[in-house]
């Protein structure tokens, strides 16, 4: 498998929104980003905040979650990116606080971000690392519960699956999948 060429996180741009469930992505992409030392600045032209480190760039949509993929497009066109060189990062309402899956491919179950990089981007191969957030157990109270911030203890398990994220860098920088895959898909029980 060839190593990412663009970690995409998804959110919404702007206060009212940076602790929202819905901005996991761009939280990763932050702590990315600080990890690896090199800043995020806004870029007119791939319509988001990117950051790059060797051949690797980083990007957090600034065109809402609805229209991610229009920033996707932009950057991967222009620097020839792959779907299968594309790494996105989201919210996921399917796995608990703190849970983590890591896949290439696959439907979107109903979360726009990825429907809309999979319309952009005419496929659904790339990569996707997805954060749990827990479901609300009400379909009709999904909009309101991922954009709002988790209760306490919910963001505690949020920061320690992204810290684990970080841990697992390393796998995900060769393109080394599998053996983050086998790093990240564990079971931590609550102490």
């Amino acid at each position: 498998m060839s190593p990412p060429r663009l970690i995409v996180g998804l959110g919404n741009p702007g206060g009212e929104y940076e602790d929202n469930r819905h901005n996991v992505g761009f939280w990763f992409v932050d702590q990315l980003a600080r990890r690896l030392q090199t800043p995020l600045t806004p870029q007119g032209k791939f319509l988001g905040r990117v950051a790059r480190a060797g051949d690797l760039w980083l990007l957090q949509p600034m065109t809402f979650m609805n229209l991610s993929g229009q920033a996707v497009a932009a950057l991967s066109r222009f620097y020839k990116i792959t779907a299968d060189e594309t790494l996105v990062v989201h919210d996921d309402l399917d796995l608990p606080p703190g849970g983590i899956r890591l896949k290439q491919g696959g439907g979107n179950g109903g979360h726009n971000g990825l429907k809309d990089i999979q319309a952009h981007l005419a496929t659904p191969e790339f990569w996707r690392l997805r954060l749990g957030i827990g479901h609300p157990g009400e379909r009709d109270a999904v909009v309101g519960y991922v954009l709002r911030a988790p209760r306490c203890e919910e963001q505690e398990l949020i920061e320690r699956a992204i810290d684990r994220c970080l841990l697992a860098w390393p796998e995900l920088a060769a393109g080394d999948y599998a053996a983050a895959q086998r790093q990240l898909h564990v079971k931590i029980v609550s102490t």
